[in-house]
């Protein structure tokens, strides 16, 4: 028990290593000797569990859908509000992250890395969080559910990106909220846009009141 406890905190050490490399340098420039440096392991440790640069770079890829996670919230489309400002928080200080969506960018990736699984697995998250909104009477009856997940899931990819250029993240907040301030009332059924929570602090709020084990309402 005590030798997979071990194991399990090398590759995670590992994995979160590689995410920082991957984000400071992009795929093609990050070696392996970087990876070793940052997570302070061994040469073996790391090939017991990740046998080349591409597998670890799947492995930086495939936390990324974890780190969306938010608390369930009874209104499903702030839960979807909810989701990306907890993501755009944490873009800005989980170097795992970071490496993941840059990887998920990355045009470099050779083709054993599937940096398109991102995208796919998050417009498939959202599309199943708005069929829940849709059943709640959530949404407008003209509301296409993989059109509007494909529209959201790539107009954050950009917001993001372009925070990241322009200010190195510190205003994603703001954009996000931009972004429902825009997106919202094309979707949303008038009498739930007043009380839909969108401020650009949201995803700091959220995260506080997860650790708390409080739900921080969408007045809140």
């Amino acid at each position: 028990m005590a030798r997979q406890e071990r194991a399990i905190r090398t590759r995670k050490a590992i994995v979160e290593a590689a995410g920082a490399v991957f984000d400071e340098h992009g795929y093609a420039a990050a070696t392996i000797a970087m990876v070793l440096e940052r997570a302070e392991v061994t040469k073996g440790a790391l090939y017991f569990h990740f046998p080349s640069k591409e597998s670890l770079a799947q492995a930086v890829l495939d936390e990324q859908l974890s780190l969306g996670d938010v608390p369930p919230h009874p209104c499903r489309l702030q839960e979807i509000v909810d989701m990306t400002f907890v993501f755009g928080h944490r873009l800005r200080s989980n170097s795992l992250l970071k490496g993941s969506v840059r990887l998920t960018l990355d045009q470099c990736a050779p083709p054993g890395v599937d940096h398109t699984g991102p995208f796919r697995q998050w417009s498939d998250r959202v599309v199943e969080m708005l069929q829940g909104a849709q059943e709640q009477g959530e949404l407008l009856p003209t509301v296409q559910l993989r059109d509007t997940a494909d529209l959201l899931v790539g107009a954050f990819a950009g917001v993001q990106l372009m925070s990241r250029a322009l200010h190195g993240r510190e205003d994603l907040g703001h954009r996000i909220s931009v972004l429902w301030a825009h997106l919202l009332p094309s979707i949303a059924v008038p009498g739930l846009l007043s009380g839909l929570d969108s401020r650009p602090d949201r995803g700091a709020r959220v995260l506080a009141s997860a650790q708390s084990g409080e739900l921080v309402g969408a007045e809140a």
